[in-house]
């Protein structure tokens, strides 16, 4: 469980830097949230200069969040979710949602940045029937954050892997699929992969100057992918049809019969046969 204990409150205050702007709190700060400090904001404004359509990627990939595990719950069945990189709670957090379709449901949140950990009594709610944790863990942990969700979900029965916008945060030479294999052979059949990732894309050549922009200046830094290699995420899993595509039209509802602008935050969802 999280320990809120005084001492553990100051220890997580003393490790948040507020000199440089750090990528949970500027998300934060374009989903209209108020917990973030001015070096974020001035970046989160210059990132928005240089890219001004990145609001709206913040809400594509919470608007995803949602449809993702409504289907999960709705009408595949799963009760369990390890939601690793959980960012500030905004509204429609993953217990939320989950909850409201299955009061039993079993949310495990996973992050390391201390001002997330700080709000933890927050996403801590749950309906008497389910349960909700939070781990102050690095997605690099595979066994830490296994060996301690154990405590709260049960790796017999399906689990939902949430990786949303966190597997950028993980370089090329430290095998991040390696990392998300290691997650999901840890989990059983019926088990699903719900992943979204920043893209390089050709028609968005602005996405490549924010980002450097951001590995100039924020933390932690952050890898492109190709559409192609954030598909390998997914590589022997059942994809789910729209297949991997950009976040904004994942089993999104067409407006006029047109679908809606793409964002280049791409996402999908598989499950494990």
């Amino acid at each position: 469980m999280t320990d809120h204990s005084p001492a553990t409150a100051a220890s997580l205050r003393s490790r948040i830097n507020t000199l440089r702007p750090h990528t949970a709190r500027i998300w934060n700060y374009w989903l209209g949230g108020g917990d973030y400090y001015e070096v974020d904001r001035v970046a989160g404004d210059r990132i928005r200069e240089l890219h001004p359509a990145i609001d709206e990627y913040a809400r594509a990939d919470r608007r995803f969040l949602g449809r993702a595990v409504r289907h999960l719950v709705g009408e595949a069945g799963v009760r369990q979710f390890l939601d690793i990189g959980t960012g500030l709670p905004t509204a429609e957090n993953t217990h939320e949602v989950a909850q409201r379709l299955a009061a039993d449901a079993r949310v495990v949140y996973v992050d390391n940045d201390p001002l997330v950990l700080t709000h933890a009594r927050a996403l801590l709610t749950s309906t008497p029937e389910g349960r909700t944790d939070h781990l102050d863990e690095d997605l690099r942990n595979v066994d830490a954050i296994l060996q301690r969700a154990s405590a709260t979900l049960d790796f017999t029965r399906p689990v939902a892997l949430m990786l949303l916008g966190v597997v950028i945060f993980i370089g090329d030479d430290e095998d991040p699929y390696g990392i998300v294999r290691r997650l999901m052979d840890a989990l059983p059949a019926g088990s699903h992969l719900v992943l979204s990732h920043t893209v390089v894309h050709p028609g968005m050549p602005d996405v490549d100057e924010a980002v450097r922009f951001w590995n100039e200046h924020g933390t932690p830094r952050l890898t492109q992918r190709a559409p192609e290699a954030v598909a390998r995420f997914f590589d022997g899993l059942d994809v789910l049809a729209p297949g991997v595509v950009s976040c904004s039209r994942w089993r999104a509802e067409c407006v006029d019969g047109a679908e809606p602008p793409e964002v280049a935050l791409y996402c999908g969802v598989g499950r494990k046969n």
